[in-house]
């Protein structure tokens, strides 16, 4: 709970960069990630805002890491409160566009950007997501693979959210097959600039 300030910094901006990029697919219309669909449902029906959803979502997760015996760090709690936060405070500011093309490329660069924070977030290594420790968690609990289990979980959200009102479309499927080569990608990119930094 006391990790270096250079970490810290990097985990910050990473999740910063992260609730923009969720952001960006929330103000595109076009369809968001499998857990913001959920939220988006249940904002639908409390009227609660897309950031206060996203945190009392995530908190209940974090309470589901109690019978699974997952251990959050730091990055676990900052996760929370600064990608939730993000979103409030980003939204409004965002542009929306009607034209079926710019709603597209926004959430291509949603999904882009949420894969470069993701990534920042995960070299910081300061403690897994809440849903990350939940699938971690299961993962463990059950034995079987962990892309069962993440689908399972992500299949579950999506429908739930989806009856309640959350958008999916294409933006969902960019981001369900965008994700990982954004991280993977913007890791490769984040660890060359380092290692030519540290070469000097």
């Amino acid at each position: 709970m006391r990790p270096p300030f250079t970490s810290c910094a990097m985990l910050i901006f990473g999740l910063i960069v992260f609730g923009f990029g969720e952001t960006l697919l929330i103000a595109s219309g076009s369809g968001v990630s499998p857990w913001t669909v959920f939220a988006q449902g249940i904002s639908r029906l409390t009227g609660w805002s897309i950031g206060l959803t996203t945190f009392v979502v995530s908190c209940a997760v974090l309470l589901l890491w109690i019978p699974l015996r997952q251990m959050p760090g730091i990055g676990t709690i900052l996760n929370i409160i600064i990608v939730a936060s993000v979103m409030d405070l980003a939204l409004p500011h965002i542009p929306v566009f009607e034209e079926p093309i710019f709603k597209i490329a926004e959430g291509a660069l949603g999904v882009f950007t949420t894969g470069f924070g993701g990534a920042i977030y995960l070299i910081a290594n300061l403690g897994p997501g809440p849903r990350d420790g939940l699938m971690t968690g299961a993962q463990r609990i059950t034995g079987l693979p962990i892309v069962w289990v993440r689908s399972a979980i992500e299949i579950l959200v999506v429908t739930v959210g989806w009856l309640l009102g959350g958008i999916v479309g294409i933006g969902t499927l960019l981001f369900a097959f965008g994700i990982g080569p954004s991280i993977a990608l913007s890791m490769a990119i984040l660890i060359s600039l380092f290692g030519k930094k540290n070469s000097h």
